[in-house]
């Protein structure tokens, strides 16, 4: 019957057939594939039974590049606007000098700023006062007096040239701030130094993970479990200085050495053996 076809029918035939073995065979791989797969997965939710368990630990020395302190101006007013023009004064003068001293306005953030009413308990006098029977009044309470309104403002500062701290916490005082924190010396970019403490806990877990598989005769397979803690920075403070006296111009600076932060990352990892 194939040979009273012709050309173009023959043609139709051999493409419905080759589409139809084409189709069957993608359908296969698919099948096949699906197959693999469900294999890969079988057992893959048991928590493995045989496992070793080490501890890595690593720290580093850095030494700290950005000095912090807050400070704050306090000040009095008959009224609110009072109060806020002379704390603004004080404020802006401080912030010129900072940035005179190369501080970018960016490290220089206010933190608090509240305003609030001030005022005195008053006792007005009056006498004695007793009815016929001899019983004694007492007199009549006081009362709250308004007497003017208190601006404080809290400005953080961050001094990235560790050198100058001491020159910026004498300035601060010397123009009016109080409440001058102690400088605390940090790590700018503390996600760097955290990675390369963890880097290296990983690797002193790894050596010891080693050395215990050679020794029990046994293989690591993989990493089931991970856990990290510490992190955490060891900072040195110093103190902060005072207000310079009113009789003085100027203060000298203190001494604040920088000394270095001890970054510390502690890891526990399992280890699936054979």
């Amino acid at each position: 019957m194939y040979q009273y076809l012709n050309d173009i029918q023959k043609k139709r035939i051999f493409m419905a057939v080759f589409t139809a073995v084409v189709i069957f065979s993608a359908f296969l791989a698919v099948e096949v594939l699906s197959v693999l797969k469900q294999i890969s997965y079988i057992g893959s939710g048991v928590t493995p039974t045989n496992v070793i368990t080490v501890t890595g630990k690593g720290e580093i020395f850095v030494i700290p590049d950005t000095g912090s302190f807050s400070f704050s101006v306090v000040e009095d007013g008959a009224t609110v606007k009072d109060a806020q023009d002379k704390a603004s004064k004080k404020v802006n003068s401080i912030i010129d000098a900072l940035k005179a001293m190369g501080i970018d306005e960016k490290d220089i953030k206010t933190i608090g700023y509240y305003s609030n009413p001030k005022y005195e308990y008053s006792n007005s006098p009056c006498p004695m006062m007793s009815n016929p029977n001899g019983v004694i009044y007492p007199c009549p309470s006081g009362k709250q007096v308004l007497t003017g309104y208190e601006v404080n403002q809290t400005i953080s500062v961050k001094v990235r040239k560790t050198d100058d701290a001491g020159t910026a916490l004498t300035k601060v005082g010397s123009l009016g701030a109080s409440n001058i924190s102690g400088i605390d010396f940090v790590i700018d970019d503390m996600d760097a130094v955290n990675s390369q403490a963890r880097d290296k806990a990983i690797q002193d877990a790894k050596d010891k993970a080693e050395v215990l598989a050679k020794s029990l005769g046994v293989k690591l397979v993989r990493i089931v479990s991970f856990n990290e803690s510490g992190n955490y920075p060891v900072p040195y403070y110093s103190m902060g200085v005072m207000k310079a006296d009113a009789g003085s111009s100027e203060s000298t600076p203190p001494q604040v050495p920088v000394g270095q932060n001890q970054i510390v990352s502690n890891v526990t990892i399992t280890y699936e053996i054979k």
